[in-house]
């Protein structure tokens, strides 16, 4: 894949796919569409590396997996079109668990940190923020299996927030953290389709400033930012504190999706299912802040990492990156109070 023409066609071809999902009006236009995906997907994931080719055949197996599931449902609510939707409680448990499958939220979600932490940074990012969209717009369409629903939210956030307690590959621990979001974005899709919008913009930008401060440091492992003595104080602390953002810490900009789903779910009396959520995040947040004091409070003498920092670049795009990491306060108060 080092051919740029080749990586803009299949990059469009992915856009493409995730475009016609959303945008059709039948089951079939909308498996069409996640189907472009994958296989636009799928040779970006390939290298001259053999992990990023097993994780590239990994998550051929497991999409392709789904994708039969979903046109199956599709084919057996075609044969019961006389049927009212409630009552197809088959086809409509196996079109969610297919798209779960696709966006690897718990208890679907095995194979999501494996094939992120053989992949590439941009390929991981892509992963966790424009791979989810058309699965997740899909999702909004068939929220009637509310109990269901709320067994993925609790078991999603808890799986991402038990899973990263003991990762060492920065790439795992941002996997986990994905499927610990992939509790909230869905339970937003029940309160507010817009909610869910905001709450996916703001995760996509943190996700960014994640991948790409790792990618300009060559940071893969947790212990190299540990041995990273040639890595300035200032810039291991604009690291976390976009770390976490991501977490959700107030008062960052992480929290503001947060907080507007909390009221939005005390207001349509979902008070115990809310106080699961907060109590779960709160380990993703306790992994977070042991990470990030760790390493800024603590220094090994050994270096078993190699660590390159494009310097004039990094130093460029990482006070821009704080800002808007740590613009939480006054975004979150003014746009609350304005809700």
């Amino acid at each position: 894949m080092n051919n740029n023409s080749t990586k803009l066609l299949f990059l469009s071809t992915l856009m493409m796919g995730t475009i016609l999902s959303i945008s059709s009006n039948s089951w079939l236009g909308v498996w069409m569409g996640l189907e472009i995906n994958l296989l636009s997907f799928t040779p970006m994931l390939t290298n001259s590396n053999m992990m990023m080719n097993e994780s590239a055949i990994k998550y051929f197996i497991v999409q392709a997996m789904a994708s039969t599931m979903l046109l199956f449902s599709i084919l057996l609510i075609q044969m019961k079109y006389m049927i009212s939707w409630e009552k197809q409680l088959i086809p409509s448990m196996m079109i969610w668990s297919s798209l779960l499958l696709k966006i690897g939220a718990a208890p679907f979600h095995f194979w999501f940190p494996e094939v992120m932490k053989a992949s590439s940074w941009i390929n991981c990012l892509i992963l966790m923020t424009w791979q989810k969209i058309a699965p997740m717009m899909v999702l909004s369409y068939c929220i009637q299996l509310k109990t269901f629903i709320f067994l993925v939210n609790i078991l999603s956030i808890y799986i991402g927030a038990m899973g990263g307690l003991n990762q060492t590959s920065l790439k795992q621990i941002l996997a986990y953290s994905s499927i610990s979001h992939l509790g909230w974005m869905i339970s937003s899709l029940i309160v507010s389709e817009n909610v869910w919008e905001l709450y996916f913009l703001v995760y996509s930008l943190l996700s960014m400033i994640m991948v790409l401060l790792f990618k300009s440091m060559n940071l893969s492992m947790l212990n190299q930012i540990y041995t990273a003595n040639n890595v300035k104080t200032e810039i291991k602390f604009i690291l976390f504190l976009s770390l976490l953002s991501l977490g959700g810490l107030p008062p960052f900009l992480g929290f503001l999706p947060k907080w507007i789903i909390i009221q939005l779910l005390i207001e349509n009396n979902m008070t115990t299912i809310m106080t699961i959520m907060v109590v779960l995040t709160t380990i993703t947040l306790y992994y977070y802040l042991r990470i990030s004091f760790s390493a800024l409070i603590l220094s090994y003498s050994e270096n078993s990492w190699s660590l390159s920092i494009k310097t004039k670049k990094t130093m460029l795009v990482l006070p821009f990156m704080a800002v808007i990491s740590t613009m939480g306060l006054i975004c979150s108060s003014t746009l609350i109070s304005l809700y």
